[in-house]
């Protein structure tokens, strides 16, 4: 597939990831204790056979862009690559990204390689195993100008989503944006597993490179979900490929929490242990994670923890987080810490001694002082202070943050 481009969307400010998109760009936010989210993407390309990458960014990318640059090296006759492609101001744009499409837009003049014939448009801020393989053979089978990858979703997910229409072929034929009634959808059923579903955009496409460029060299629309996609399904031959497989939007702090702690279990939807399928991320050469008198139930640990004397139940613990003697984790998300500081003057990196700290996100690098209590005790919904911020029940606590010995949220 050296004919293929992956263009990885890098999103805009992902305020409903905040405050863990404050410091960062949406791909950048940890994942499963020691991955990013453009990790998914980007092994799901290199696991294709698709080398040739690049991703899109605006907003907070220094992160993004050192992740990518330490994680993914070819050698130098793989004429493979991930890059980054900020938005930039040029002779031509002088503003920022204004949508997916308006990106993708901008970025064209990069895209230009005469040995590309094909482009594959993939979101940053999605989990799932897909093998593009078969997505593009369906694309050069059907003839097809673009070809939209699409999930079968019940009714009640529906309202979320953009929803084909198809034909006997596969050819699209209707698509609606977000439908408010099942009458809008009424007719655009498909029997998947002996269930009757609905066929959802994953916002993943495929496009022969000259209709790509003809269609946005040709007019200004900004999103390819809400404008782009639609417009063609009449003049271009548009195809759905129906994806079978596990996919999740993460694009909330309730799908985060939720998907993250899905790894938690016996059997989780993505298989993180598949010799055949690897995740990659960043090499961090980090030592054995060290355990002394301490209790782990329904847990993932990530490697250079250090745990004394703690209980860990059903949560997510991140590199080198340090939790101290005599503290409760329960149902929560700890993202770990960046290095280790031993010599900081005040609580140190990591939890302190007999916190209690459950259904909560701590991102990295939080300090952490003694009877530190995180448990949502007003049963608030939605909240924010200098401490913290709440989003649906659960507690975050921002990047960098100091919580005073003693405090209770």
């Amino acid at each position: 597939m050296k004919n293929v481009l992956s263009v990885v969307l890098g999103g805009g400010r992902g305020t409903r990831l905040y405050p863990l998109t404050k410091y960062r760009a949406k791909p950048a936010v940890p994942l499963a204790g020691k991955y990013r989210l453009i990790d998914i993407p980007i092994s799901n390309c290199l696991n294709s056979g698709l080398q040739k990458i690049f991703v899109l960014t605006q907003f907070n990318s220094v992160s993004l862009n050192r992740h990518i640059f330490r994680a993914y090296k070819f050698d130098t006759f793989s004429q493979g690559y991930v890059e980054v492609l900020a938005a930039e101001q040029n002779m031509e744009h002088g503003d920022w990204f204004q949508g997916s499409a308006d990106a993708v837009r901008k970025c064209l003049r990069h895209f230009s390689d005469p040995r590309i014939e094909y482009i594959l448009i993939l979101s940053g801020d999605q989990l799932y195993k897909m093998n593009f393989n078969a997505m593009l053979n369906f694309h050069f089978e059907k003839g097809s100008d673009i070809t939209v990858a699409c999930n079968p979703v019940g009714i009640e997910d529906t309202r979320d989503l953009g929803i084909m229409g198809i034909d006997k072929t596969r050819r699209i034929k209707r698509f609606i944006e977000k439908p408010k009634s099942k009458k809008e959808i009424h007719g655009m059923e498909i029997e998947s597993e002996g269930k009757q579903k609905y066929l959802a955009s994953m916002g993943i496409y495929v496009f022969t490179k000259d209709v790509l460029f003809d269609m946005l060299t040709s007019n200004n629309k900004a999103d390819f979900g809400k404008e782009v996609i639609p417009e063609a399904i009449g003049s271009k031959r548009t195809f759905a490929y129906v994806h079978n497989g596990y996919w999740k939007d993460i694009g909330s702090i309730p799908s985060f929490y939720e998907e993250n702690m899905a790894f938690t279990d016996a059997r989780p939807p993505i298989d993180l242990f598949d010799e055949k399928w690897p995740f990659f991320t960043r090499p961090r050469y980090l030592p054995l994670s060290k355990f002394r008198d301490s209790a782990i139930k329904n847990s993932d640990i990530a490697e250079g923890t250090i745990l004394m004397s703690a209980q860990i139940n059903h949560s997510i613990i991140g590199l080198r987080s340090k939790i101290g003697a005599g503290s409760v984790i329960e149902d929560s998300i700890l993202m770990g810490n960046d290095y280790y500081d031993n010599t900081h003057k005040g609580p140190v990196l990591g939890i302190g001694k007999n916190c209690v700290v459950r259904k909560a996100i701590v991102d990295k690098n939080v300090r952490m002082g003694d009877n530190v209590q995180i448990i949502n005790k007003d049963k608030l919904v939605d909240f924010e202070n200098e401490l913290c911020v709440i989003r649906n029940g659960i507690v975050i606590i921002p990047k960098g943050a100091v919580i005073p010995s003693g405090t209770v949220i």
